[in-house]
């Protein structure tokens, strides 16, 4: 396949013709959607309005687009490209497909947190917070630690996940059932995963954990990529993959929590954006940028679609991110199946 060279003084990268097709259709793809979650509501906003808004001069409607709609849009685009690194992360450290934070147990070690603040406590949203990410991380300590014997990779990784996944859903379920009614729904419903009522408030603090936590990794995406052939044969690289896998299980941890702290848990995107975004992308391996690019598209079609389908009345998001990554689950599963 054709290749592109960009040279910038001494640094030159060799870049495959359909990678850069895809990072510039992805990007006015997310630019699109963009556009219509501000234009889309309960009444309908023309672009010119919509630009009229965003530069201070829209009025009555202007407010709406600017603290009502712009927040909600942006959250679907930055948790939904939280969710998808989370998922690179897992499936380079794994080196396997099913390697996600919702299918290992993250999610619900997250909500179980959550569930403590809610029940417990007041459920404020900074107890949310701090429970969402305590909740998160204790749980990958357990994994992390049950996996150790199989290099914290592979399918042992998969399988005790998936049974520290099984357990606490049970636990978080009788959680619930023993709440008071009132508690019950509202835990119920913020279980679902949700981006209605997001405001600037419940995302300021949040953008900017996920942006240092951005940052940080993308720091590491050299090494990452090269401890994804194989721990072994990253140490003989240069790489000190101990110090490595815990940094990017924290990041990973950290991305999921804090995404499940403003919104609840959000199904599946961690799981199908990493390798869509590898399969549209033609990369190598699991890229970062392909699968943050691709999970922002994903959530942020999702809301638009939870929002349209029982329009004036809006979907969880969760519950259209559940029936993408479950039909994507099906045909993985299959293709796995006939493969082997």
């Amino acid at each position: 396949m054709s290749t592109v060279t960009l040279r910038r003084g001494r640094f030159s990268a060799r870049i495959e013709r359909r990678t850069l097709w895809f990072l510039a259709a992805m990007i006015v793809l997310i630019a699109g959607l963009t556009l219509l979650g501000l234009c889309y509501g309960a009444a309908w906003a023309s672009p010119a309005r919509v630009f009229a808004a965003l530069t201070g001069s829209g009025g009555g409607p202007g407010v709406v687009i600017r603290e009502w709609r712009l927040p909600r849009v942006l959250a679907g685009l930055v948790f939904g490209a939280a969710l998808g690194l989370a998922g690179a992360i897992f499936q380079n450290i794994t080196r396997n497909p099913l390697g996600s934070p919702d299918v290992i147990g993250l999610d619900a070690g997250a909500y179980t947190g959550a569930l403590f603040a809610i029940t417990v406590l007041s459920g404020t949203s900074t107890q949310l917070t701090i429970g969402s990410v305590l909740g998160g991380v204790i749980t990958a300590a357990v994994v992390y630690a049950l996996s150790l014997g199989g290099g914290l990779s592979g399918l042992r990784l998969i399988v005790i996940g998936i049974a520290i996944n099984a357990m606490l859903t049970a636990f978080n379920s009788w959680i619930v059932l023993r709440a008071e009614l009132e508690i019950a729904i509202a835990a119920v419903g913020w279980n679902a995963g949700s981006l209605n009522g997001v405001g600037w408030g419940d995302v300021a603090i949040p953008f900017g954990v996920l942006a240092v936590l951005f940052v940080v990794l993308f720091t590491r995406a050299p090494a990452l990529h090269q401890a994804a052939l194989g721990g072994e044969l990253a140490v003989t690289t240069g790489v000190r993959w101990d110090r490595l896998r815990l940094v990017l299980v924290l990041i990973g941890v950290g991305c999921t929590a804090t995404v499940t702290a403003v919104a609840g848990p959000i199904a599946f995107i961690a799981l199908a954006a990493p390798q869509i975004g590898r399969r549209l992308a033609r990369t190598p391996g699991i890229g970062l940028l392909p699968a943050a690019l691709t999970g922002a598209v994903l959530l942020t079609g999702a809301d638009l679609a939870a929002q349209m389908l029982l329009a004036p009345e809006s979907l969880p998001v969760g519950v259209v991110s559940t029936v993408i990554g479950g039909g994507y689950l099906i045909w993985l599963l299959t293709k796995e199946v006939r493969r082997s």
